[in-house]
């Protein structure tokens, strides 16, 4: 009797998700940008490896996402700008970097036209999760709880930056 009613209740968020998703506005298609033909998207898997420390290599291949807390950049404060760690491609301004208390580096505002978005069902809800818009790494999501001017929160994996400063 358990396993029915968890399969039941498993369908209905399934579908609710999918409905949500449904509604939600497109997200940005990376393959339509003017990096579509970045030599960054024909690297093969073994050169990312190499290229990438470890924990970075699966956030930004694999989509893992690091331990809250752990990383420098959520004391960075100096001025600067944040890069994708895959391709150097610039992301975001130091002035934009806020802190969320979640334990992640946090920004109200990125440099649009270098990201593309997704929904991510991972954890069973839709979920906006963005990435390099040049090398298509995954950087974190994108939510509706950060401060204004735009109310929103695009939560970073620090593995997946690297700070240059000013």
């Amino acid at each position: 009797m358990t396993p029915i009613r968890t399969d039941r209740r498993r369908l209905i968020l399934g579908a609710s998700a999918l409905t949500v998703a449904a509604c939600a506005p497109e997200g940005v298609d990376a393959q339509d940008s003017r990096f579509a033909n970045s030599p960054f998207r024909r690297i093969p898997d073994a050169e990312w490896r190499r290229r990438l420390p470890g924990l970075s290599y699966d956030v930004l291949r694999r989509e893992a996402t690091e331990r809250p807390y752990t990383s420098p950049l959520n004391d960075e404060k100096r001025a600067g700008t944040f890069l994708c760690r895959g391709c150097e491609l610039p992301l975001f301004r130091s002035d934009w970097k806020y802190d969320s208390r979640t334990g992640w580096p946090s920004f109200w505002q990125v440099m649009s036209a270098n990201i593309g978005t997704k929904t991510d069902f991972l954890i069973g809800i839709p979920r906006t999760e963005y990435h390099c818009a040049q090398c298509l790494g995954h950087h974190g999501h994108v939510f509706d709880d950060g401060p204004r001017p735009t109310g929103k929160r695009y939560c970073n994996n620090g593995v997946a930056l690297i700070f240059r400063p000013a």
